[in-house]
């Protein structure tokens, strides 16, 4: 299920609150890709794609498949999200996970929608929609505890 414009308040906080978290856990920068499922400052479960020879599909789509089963009595309402360094421009892993992703959305059948995030804002690899902050700072401390 692609991210369509225009995005609710809900999906808002959430899709911000990924950011943030991603920013603040890697002040520098440096940062390995992950894949997180989930909602952002709730339960998530993560897989970080070490370097080395790239994963072929069906090892992605597996890696996929274990995170929504792990995640499948969470919150109704998770997501998930590629967390990669770099710009907000689609990379080739960005298409490589989403597949994985909807393939093993498919065999489990159920949608969760996924996004890529960076330092900088998300995007829908599928749909283009997207936000991106030049500064972007937690409003506050009750910013941690979304909806």
């Amino acid at each position: 299920m692609p991210v369509s414009a225009p995005i609710t308040r809900v999906q808002h906080a959430v899709l911000r609150a990924a950011v943030i978290e991603f920013k603040e856990a890697h002040p520098r920068g440096g940062a390995p890709t992950a894949l997180h499922v989930g909602t952002p400052g709730r339960a998530v479960v993560s897989h970080v794609v070490l370097p080395g020879p790239p994963l072929d599909q069906a090892l992605r789509t597996d890696i996929a498949a274990a995170l929504l089963q792990r995640t499948a009595n969470a919150h109704p309402h998770r997501w998930a999200w590629l967390a990669r360094v770099g710009s907000l421009a689609v990379h080739d892993a960005d298409v490589a996970w989403a597949a994985a992703w909807y393939a093993a959305c498919a065999e489990a059948s159920t949608e969760v929608p996924l996004v890529v995030v960076t330092r900088t804002g998300w995007r829908d690899p599928r749909s283009g929609v997207g936000r991106e902050w030049s500064r972007l700072r937690r409003r506050s401390t009750s910013e941690r505890g979304l909806p």
